[in-house]
Formats: structure tokens, C-alpha cells, sequence
């Protein structure tokens, strides 16, 4: 299934130069593994993990930005977010907050790298809509803290949340999950997915 995967991390700061690369190999590994990138279209660790998808010339999937403007015009000129990365921008104008909360729902699994609080609200959203969630260990950032965080929060979903500390191999795991929580389906041979359940006589 072509699964839509959020890459979930800081804007800024240090966990930006600390782990560019890794955000960058985060968006190759979804690209090679014929996916679909979702971002916040914006700048930091996100728009490394877009580069590190685009950078994958062979992919059936596609990068989608969803931005906190109404517009291209204010996407680019009052946000000053990229564009050239992404294959479709959607223009949520619902602002950061609940530009986020959009991203999260709107996607199959979540991914943490680095990380500040805009990160954890997006993570938020995804524990509590029973999102597969995955956790770059090594960040820095949200991301390390996020075992310290559970331990003392509690949380729906904690205990699946899968981290790792190589991108390739974060990648790999969640989508073995999305394949265990998706296996009530099967293609029928066109562009549809149909649930067993209900694709079968009785």
C-alpha cells in the first residue's frame, strides 16, 4: 500500500544542524520504500527529509507539503516556506497550530527526528489518533526526550511507538506496522484497496 508517511521535526535550532542528514536519509529511505512524504512544507528537518525524498530520481510515491497559509502568495511571501521540493502543496490557511493537527490526521504514520514544541504537538496528535509513531533515537531534541516524556506521561499508544536509531531501519519498521495494522486489506487489481471483511461473501 502506498502509506502516507509524516516526517515530523524542528523548523530550527540545534537539533537542525545537529541532524540535517538524518532528516535527509529519513525522506530517501520513504522514497525507496515507494511511499509518500508528508510535511509541514516548511524549513528545518522537514524540508531535509523533502530534499532527502526528491533526491531519489525512481519513486511511485509523492511529496506533499501542507502549509500554514491560505495561499501560494502568503505560503511564500509571509510565511517564507519552500516550494521546489514538494509535488503538491496543500494551502490548509488553518496556520501552524492547526496546520499540524491536519498533517497528522491526514497520515498513516508519524515519524519524530529532533524536534521542538511544535514536534510534540504534532506527536500528541498522532498518539491520540492511534497513528503507527516512530522515533529517530540519536536527534537530539523532542525525539531522545520522548522515553523520559512516557515514562511520566501517560499516553494511548506508548507502548507501540517504535524507535530506532538508523533511518533506513525506522522506516522499515513502520511500515512492517502499517502492514500488520492494514492486513484486514487486500488490493483487488485496480487502484482500490478492499477490506476482507467485507470483500467476501458471509
Amino acid at each position: 500500500m502506498r502509506y502516507q508517511i509524516c516526517v515530523s521535526g524542528a523548523a530550527s535550532g540545534d537539533t537542525v544542524t545537529a541532524s540535517h542528514q538524518l532528516a535527509y536519509d529519513l525522506g530517501k529511505a520513504i522514497a525507496t520504500q515507494h511511499k509518500t512524504l508528508l510535511t509541514g512544507a516548511t524549513v528545518g528537518l522537514p524540508h531535509y527529509a523533502a530534499m532527502g525524498f526528491a533526491s531519489v530520481e525512481e519513486t511511485r510515491g509523492i511529496s506533499v507539503g501542507f502549509s500554514p497559509a491560505s495561499s501560494f502568495r502568503e505560503h511564500v511571501g509571509v510565511y517564507k516556506l519552500p516550494t521546489k521540493e514538494f509535488d503538491y502543496i496543500n494551502f490548509t490557511g488553518m496556520e501552524y497550530v492547526g496546520r499540524d493537527v491536519h498533517l497528522v490526521r491526514s497520515a498513516d504514520a508519524v515519524v519524530t527526528v529532533g524536534g521542538r514544541m511544535g514536534s510534540l504537538h504534532e506527536l500528541a496528535t498522532a498518539l491520540e489518533s492511534r497513528k503507527v509513531c516512530g522515533v529517530l533515537m540519536g536527534s537530539g531534541g523532542l525525539a531522545d526526550y520522548i522515553p523520559t516524556l512516557l515514562d511520566h506521561v501517560e499516553a494511548p499508544g506508548a507502548r507501540d511507538i517504535i524507535f530506532d536509531t538508523d533511518p533506513d531501519r525506522l522506516i522499515a519498521k513502520v511500515i512492517e506496522a502499517l502492514d500488520e495494522k492494514y492486513e484486514d486489506f487486500e488490493h483487488d487489481g485496480t487502484d482500490k484497496y478492499l477490506s476482507k471483511r467485507y470483500s467476501k461473501k458471509g
